[in-house]
């Protein structure tokens, strides 16, 4: 009997869509609006930098990225699976997606690590 790993993907799928949704919107808010419209002040480079390098922060941007890219992922699978009938090619399509994502949190994992 074949295991069906579908389950899996639709956890990290709902996990990057829900951090995605909570977080993005103030980020962009705060470095997109607040701080370029001067209605906050920008942080200094070395209080920033000490803030990047905190292990929770490098955390965070972790699962951020991670997360967001496999979301990407699935929802990328499933438009080219459900929206342009390209169900014949659902292998190659789920091995680009998801492996195109696990790269990019790879190297979003090492440059994290060496920051």
């Amino acid at each position: 009997m074949k295991k069906n790993i579908d389950p899996f993907w639709w956890g990290l799928f709902g996990a990057g869509g829900a951090i995605s949704a909570i977080s993005i919107p103030v980020l962009l808010f705060l470095n997109g609006l607040a701080i370029p419209l001067g209605w906050l002040e920008p942080p200094a480079y070395e209080d920033f930098f000490t803030l990047v390098k905190h292990p929770l922060t490098r955390l965070f941007l972790f699962a951020l990225i991670s997360l967001s890219l496999l979301h990407w992922a699935h929802r990328f699978r499933f438009t080219l699976y459900d929206g342009l009938q390209v169900k014949h090619l659902n292998e190659l399509i789920a091995i680009l997606c998801y492996g195109t994502a696990i790269a990019v949190t790879f190297v979003a994992g090492y440059i994290l690590w060496r920051f």
